[in-house]
């Protein structure tokens, strides 16, 4: 007896559709809260916009947003081998390193930290794009300037693409942030895709 008539109709056609969503390709999204949906439904969140601008723009990727409030590079490097083991993307986003210039952490050890991400996507197969933060100037201009300096400097030597500024026409503008001043808000999301997609978009074919 075949499997279809061993499932009722509901099971057969949930198993049809979790092997169409298997068969597409992944892009991996890694990032802390501003990418999380921090103080907003899921859906409104820029992953998720990028999931429908996918969707109805006939590409055929799927979107898993890996993302937690108030992660680290290191806290990413961590979980990082089992994202991709498990969901074997062809496309990783990296959001992350604001979290740790915040807490002033060395920034040997968050540029070490976004490099092995880096050289671990692309040992898996998979094309890397990398979201650049910028902080406060209130941590010196030194340090300000080799944080930042860190994103470029890691696309220039793997290879990768690179958003320059995540959140440009969103930080520091008025209507665009939460109230603690830190967090883009809802209106925010769609300019945050919009920064993303000139850059994701060539990865896609």
């Amino acid at each position: 007896m075949g499997l279809a008539l061993l499932l009722a109709p509901s099971a057969f056609c949930d198993t049809l559709e979790a092997e169409e969503s298997a068969s597409r390709p992944v892009i991996l999204v890694i990032g802390d809260s501003l990418s999380a949906a921090y103080n907003m439904q899921t859906r409104e969140a820029w992953p998720s916009l990028l999931q429908s601008r996918l969707n109805e723009d006939g590409y055929n990727w799927r979107v898993f947003n890996s993302s937690i409030t108030g992660d680290t590079t290191e806290g990413g490097l961590a979980r990082f081998p089992r994202l991709l083991e498990r969901y074997q993307p062809g496309i990783v986003i990296i959001e992350l390193g604001g979290n740790d210039g915040l807490r002033g952490l060395p920034l040997e050890v968050t540029r070490d930290n976004l490099e092995s991400m880096v050289v671990a996507a692309r040992q898996a197969g998979a094309e890397v794009l990398l979201l650049g933060i910028r902080i406060p100037p209130n941590y010196g201009s030194e340090y300000v300037a080799r944080f930042e300096g860190m994103y470029p400097e890691l696309a220039a030597e793997h290879g990768t693409r690179l958003v320059d500024f995540f959140m440009q026409d969103v930080a520091l503008v008025p209507g665009m942030m939460q109230a603690d001043g830190v967090h883009p808000n809802v209106e925010a999301q769609p300019v945050l895709l919009d920064n993303v997609w000139p850059e994701l978009q060539p990865l896609l074919d």
